[in-house]
């Protein structure tokens, strides 16, 4: 009887140490695993399919652990990078905890709508909930009358597989609208515009036309004071825009000329109908805060700034100065790359 009882509590040590050694039996993976759980994935699907990748040992295994600790009952969508050598537990304890993997997407101020469309359409992971994505269907997925341009806040945004683009259409939507109504909430007195839209307008012209922070609040001073006096803005960037695909980088003038384009202010007094590009707070700050003076004309160095003169006959002389014989210097009608691509006025 005792030999007995020595042998069955050997045994039951023996199933102990077997039992704990399993509970303990590490994963196959000697680096790290990148998974993927989508909407819908079950534990015990996902554990045979890790089974047949061959990282874990044993999918029945990993289900009697989810059972005893409860844990996989509920798994988060996501793709989640897995650690070499994990236990069951530990593993379950991972899902449950770890950071999903992200991915970023940057919609560029001074982009136009269609830009940060693609920019959307291209992004790895992200679930394209909205097709065909056209500035159409994104008027329609945010509720916006008529052309969406400028509606969405450029800015980089984080998001997991899986996401679907309509979420960071209106986290966009959303964000410039908090943009917006705050600065126009703390906007200067005396401004030409009847609406924050018709800032958000301003904003987008002034993204255009440079790329230099400090210029931006002197360029919306130009534009603010020509629309108090009456004059039209005369600005290439709206032209441009105005011609959509039909503009092969050259502006001629017959472009400048023609009144059929809505958005030709050298023809048309006021704003453009809508905005043109993607604005960021400093261009919607300027907007709202144009800085002071006498100017009512700017011309591109080439340098990537520009000459703000006061009267005809001084922005003449620039233009001559800055313009006429670029062909002898070095001059670049452009800002530099990160800027501005368009010419300004």
């Amino acid at each position: 009887m005792k030999w007995l009882f020595r042998l069955g509590t050997g045994l039951v040590f023996i199933l102990i140490i077997l039992a704990a050694a399993l509970w303990q039996l590490p994963n196959n993976n000697q680096e790290t695993v990148r998974i993927e759980i989508r909407q819908g994935d079950t534990l015990s699907g996902l554990a045979r399919q890790w089974q047949q990748d061959g990282w874990l040992p044993s999918a029945l295994l990993l289900r009697a652990q989810a059972r005893i600790t409860g844990q996989g009952r509920v798994l988060r969508r996501g793709e989640f990078d897995v650690p070499p050598g994990l236990s069951g537990p530990r593993l379950l304890s991972h899902l449950a905890s770890a950071t999903p993997v992200s991915y970023r997407v940057s919609l560029i101020e001074g982009h136009d709508l269609r830009e940060a469309l693609q920019a959307l359409q291209d992004a790895s992971r992200l679930e394209q909930d909205v097709q065909p994505l056209t500035p159409a269907t994104v008027a329609a997925e945010l509720g916006i009358s008529g052309n969406p341009e400028g509606w969405l806040y450029p800015d980089t945004y984080v998001y997991h597989s899986g996401d679907k683009v309509s979420t960071l259409l209106r986290q966009a939507y959303q964000r410039m609208q908090q943009q917006l109504q705050q600065a126009w909430d703390e906007r200067a007195d005396d401004l030409p515009y009847d609406s924050p839209y018709q800032a958000l307008i301003m904003a987008s012209i002034v993204e255009k036309e440079t790329g230099a922070v400090a210029e931006r609040p002197v360029i919306a001073g130009v534009f603010v004071r020509r629309l108090q006096k009456n004059m039209r803005l005369e600005t290439d960037p709206t032209v441009i825009y105005g011609l959509g695909a039909d503009f092969d980088g050259n502006l001629r003038k017959k472009h400048l000329l023609d009144r059929s384009n809505p958005y030709n202010t050298y023809r048309h007094k006021g704003l453009p109908p809508t905005p043109i590009a993607l604005a960021g707070r400093a261009a919607l700050d300027a907007a709202l805060h144009p800085a002071t003076g006498e100017e009512l004309y700017f011309v591109a160095r080439g340098d990537g700034s520009h000459q703000f003169s006061a009267t005809l006959e001084e922005h003449n002389k620039a233009v001559r100065q800055y313009q006429i014989y670029r062909r002898k210097k070095d001059y670049r009608s452009a800002p530099p790359a990160g800027q501005s691509k368009e010419p300004a006025q």
